[in-house]
């Protein structure tokens, strides 16, 4: 066997145990290898045709692999979140006053990739963190456990209590805490996140919590506490501001924060409220917009980058970007990150099984994406409108994840794009 198809074998076709981020080990393992995956190499019809029967199946399974495995491209409504997100993380983690760190809020609808982009700034947060405390040489803090956990990475409860969201919490770190009361969760908490250095705490599917029950206020009532224990606390959910999270909290109209009154006190005008106010900053992950030229520059510049992550032996350029295809994406995803993802994932597996080797609109009429509420079919000039002037060439880019960078002094420094 080739060295090419025994790596694609061992690392790529047939991976191991996905890392459970819900645990301080599963989350390091997978952000220590979350950009180790090494696709397909591009190599063309005539070069295939030469293998051997063994090798062009190895090579056929490791593109597909590739194509299940297409990489989280940033987007400008990503940037947004990402860049908000690194800056509030590094800020929060250098104040050294024993204040309430401010939290973040990330709403968007399904499939708008709120968990990754928010897991991956978290990810170049601790890799940035870790080589600052490295370079510096910080010393050890005293009465610390050995495990090193900045980041926690939390589910809320499906049916969340205080008690079990503090059990959820302990559970990342693999602290048992059956049998005790409120009041011990609430203080094992406390000595889990300083103990294991925690910097930051992410929420997910926080709008799990119905305002409607009380166990569920009470549970808010929690979380809005944890921002005093010097991490940042970024919840994650779908509809936030519908979700009644907010109800309770006002924005303020200068900062465009949301400020909520200490637990306990219902009248945020009252002073002793105030003075403590918990505050987050809401931030929407939306799907493309379609609707001027810059948009759709953006949206195709999407494409482009998913364009060159493709190993179909007929791909050609501008076969996602070309003629009335944007128009066409556009209309079956709605702009949704993951529904474009997934129409042209399975549109490449579709390729390849067909022999077609190549994305066409009559191959991914054949792939199944229902979205929620469609849009307007730009192509079939439906009540007289004329779709939107295709940006120009030169402003098509594919974007590219982003790695963690340090400079020539060995400093660490933000994210870079990876090219």
């Amino acid at each position: 066997m080739s060295v090419e198809a025994r790596l694609a074998v061992e690392g790529f076709i047939l991976p191991g145990e996905v890392p459970d981020r819900e645990t301080a080990e599963g989350w390091t393992r997978w952000r220590l290898t979350r950009h180790s995956f090494v696709p397909a190499p591009h190599i063309s019809r005539a070069v295939y045709d030469n293998k051997s029967k063994r090798d062009k199946a190895i090579h056929d399974l490791h593109r597909r692999a590739t194509h299940a495995n297409l990489p989280l491209l940033d987007t400008p409504m990503s940037l947004v979140v990402s860049e908000l997100m690194g800056n509030r993380l590094l800020s929060n983690a250098m104040k050294q006053k024993p204040t309430t760190r401010p939290g973040l809020m990330i709403n968007g609808g399904g499939n708008q990739g709120k968990t990754e982009t928010a897991a991956e700034a978290a990810a170049a947060f601790e890799d940035l963190w870790l080589g600052l405390e490295e370079f510096v040489d910080v010393p050890e803090l005293p009465g610390a456990r050995d495990l090193r956990a900045t980041v926690a990475y939390v589910q809320t409860p499906v049916t969340a209590t205080p008690k079990s969201t503090c059990q959820a919490i302990l559970d990342f770190f693999g602290t048992s805490g059956r049998n005790m009361t409120l009041t011990q969760l609430v203080q094992q908490v406390r000595a889990s996140l300083r103990d294991h250095r925690t910097r930051v705490l992410i929420l997910d599917d926080i709008t799990r919590l119905r305002m409607h029950r009380k166990d569920d206020q009470d549970t808010l009532d929690l979380i809005r506490a944890l921002m005093s224990m010097r991490v940042t606390l970024v919840l994650i959910g779908v509809g936030v501001p519908d979700s009644g999270l907010l109800r309770g909290g006002w924005q303020n109209p200068t900062t465009g924060q949301w400020e909520f009154p200490e637990p306990g006190h219902e009248d945020w005008r009252d002073e002793a409220s105030t003075q403590t106010a918990r505050r987050f900053d809401l931030v929407d992950l939306q799907p493309f917009s379609y609707d001027t030229a810059d948009e759709i520059a953006d949206f195709v510049d999407h494409l482009t980058g998913l364009e060159d992550e493709l190993r179909l032996f007929n791909a050609r350029e501008g076969m996602l970007t070309g003629g009335r295809m944007p128009e066409y994406i556009y209309r079956r995803t709605g702009g949704v990150v993951g529904l474009i993802e997934r129409l042209i994932e399975d549109g490449a597996s579709l390729a390849m099984d067909t022999g077609i080797e190549e994305i066409t609109e009559e191959l991914l009429d054949r792939v199944i994406i229902r979205t929620q509420h469609p849009k307007r079919d730009w192509a079939a000039g439906e009540e007289g409108e004329v779709p939107p002037a295709l940006p120009a060439k030169k402003a098509v880019q594919g974007r590219r994840p982003r790695n963690t960078v340090f400079d020539d002094k060995g400093v660490p420094q933000m994210t870079a794009v990876r090219k």
